[in-house]
């Protein structure tokens, strides 16, 4: 049993109204139970202490003491003393209950009334979670049972051992040194993206990255009429939306074509609005996968530095290309200054594995890094220096040159099944990478197929999950590479039988 540990009591004596003063001293220390101040087996000081140090008779202890014993909350032994009781009572309804409750139910203040838009359409976009059993054909989740866990996990147990002192101490809030001489030799190598160690920010994902970006960018100057623009791809990812308006920019949404951006409509915005910066993914547009066309990355670059804004430019899936060479990011290009550069390792092994970065000008990741202070001191540095050997013994390429050989198969496998099993509902234009299609459906309602269909056991998306704004267009997004290439056919087979009772004549 343990002894009395230091605790205390906190009962106010003099509060209470009409109830009896030993039931409130009752009341009080069940809530101790309850929030953990006070834990099953050990001592309570005596009685007279008690009393003495509540100022009040040890007879009204004693008959606390008494109604506490009586409901199962404490045990007293002979000779030894008084203990709370290793089995605890239930919590009981109404009043008691509610004494012993360790939350309250509802905030005792007024919270601000939520933003509309972003947060809307975060809402809408957001699933439950999935039954057991569910195959996911949704987002463009990676395959996490392909993850080298041991490669990583003795990185990580090296990284501890050979440098407890560095990593388990604060460290430089742009992240790790060697991670980010790590990350900047292998985007010059895979991406053409030059950039020092001081021009490069890790972060906890690329959500992070996007919410400092969008506070830097987000803040409207003294005396401004209205908010600056953050002009976003009008199909793309709500919770990417929800960074970038975190810091008060407006985002207004632009067409995307067979193209990418329509980079004339941004031009036209920029005419009549404080367009601040646009954000999008040109790699494999998020969630057409189209890539934005030469001559529209060339105008972008030309538009951004005349105009001096920024090009938020998210890298999504730039690792997994299946046919002939990728494209190079905007970032490799860009000889002004305009492009924030955003990636994330999260593809390439799991999105728990939350080591991203953003790369700008010395100046812009010095001003992102005291952003990111007020919200996460630094990252975790053991997780950094593993990240970092992993990188530096080739780890990391040879892991995502075999995800490519893996993807490409499962991805031969979805389009097989889609030929057998959906060849009169749904077409595509096969992308040149990514790790989903893009599907125009014919004659059937999206939405309640995809509904039916996560109630037999398959889970994908329709296109409103990705419109900037409310509607319905006749698109479906089907990921492949969480599913091995079994769970692909039961897969489609189970999307096919959600379809054929809905099917509009």
């Amino acid at each position: 049993m343990h002894d009395q540990d230091g605790w205390e009591p906190r009962i106010a004596v003099d509060e209470g109204g009409a109830r009896p003063l030993y039931l409130r001293i009752s009341d009080a220390l069940r809530r101790d139970v309850r929030r953990g101040r006070l834990r099953p087996g050990q001592r309570l000081p005596g009685s007279r202490t008690l009393a003495d140090d509540l100022g009040v008779h040890r007879n009204t202890v004693l008959a606390a003491l008494d109604e506490l014993s009586a409901q199962g909350w404490i045990v007293r032994v002979p000779a030894r003393g008084t203990f709370i009781a290793s089995d605890l009572p239930p919590a009981t309804p109404g009043r008691a209950g509610a004494a012993t409750s360790s939350h309250a139910l509802t905030p005792g203040f007024d919270l601000p009334r939520e933003a509309r838009g972003p947060s809307e359409r975060y809402r809408r976009a957001r699933r439950d979670e999935p039954q057991p059993g569910t195959l996911m054909l949704a987002g463009g989740l990676p395959d996490t049972r392909l993850v080298p866990a041991d490669l990583l996990a003795r990185a990580y147990r090296r990284a501890l051992r050979r440098s407890a002192r560095e990593v388990l101490s604060y460290g430089d809030p742009r992240g790790s040194l060697r991670l980010r001489q790590a990350i900047a030799q292998m985007l010059a190598a895979t991406r053409g993206v030059v950039a020092a160690p001081e021009a490069l920010l890790v972060t906890r994902g690329a959500q992070m990255g996007l919410h400092l970006v969008g506070q830097l960018l987000g803040r409207s100057p003294r005396g401004a009429r209205e908010r600056p623009v953050i002009a976003v791809e009008r199909y793309g990812y709500p919770p990417a939306w929800e960074a970038l308006a975190s810091g008060g920019a407006e985002l207004v949404p632009l067409p995307v074509d067979a193209h990418g951006l329509d980079v004339e409509a941004l031009a036209a915005l920029a005419e009549s609005r404080p367009v601040r910066a646009v954000y999008l993914t040109p790699h494999h547009q998020y969630p057409t996968t189209v890539p934005l066309a030469p001559a529209r990355r060339l105008r972008l670059l030309e538009l951004a530095a005349r105009r001096r804004m920024a090009v938020i430019e998210d890298d999504y899936d730039h690792e997994f290309h299946f046919s002939g060479a990728p494209l190079l990011p905007l970032a490799s290009a860009d000889e002004r200054g305009v492009v924030l550069y955003v990636g994330t390792l999260s593809k390439i092994f799991a999105p728990g594995l939350r080591i991203a970065w953003v790369v700008a000008t010395p100046q812009v990741i010095e001003r992102l890094a005291r952003l990111r202070l007020g919200i996460d001191r630094q990252g975790d540095l053991a997780v950094e220096h593993a990240v970092a050997e992993l990188l530096e013994d080739g780890e990391v390429a040879r892991h995502a040159r075999r995800m490519r050989r893996v993807y490409s198969e499962r991805r031969a496998v979805l389009q097989a099944a889609l030929s057998r099993e959906l060849a009169e509902v749904l077409s595509y234009e096969l992308p040149a990478g990514g790790l989903a299609l893009w599907c125009r459906a014919r004659g059937v309602d999206v939405d309640a197929w995809c509904q039916r269909a996560a109630e037999l056991g398959a889970r994908f998306d329709p296109a409103s999950s990705f419109l900037f704004s409310s509607g319905r267009r006749p698109y479906v997004r089907l990921g492949f590479a969480p599913l091995d290439e079994v769970e692909i056919d039961e897969a489609i087979r189970r999307v096919a039988c959600a379809l054929r009772p809905r099917r509009l004549r």
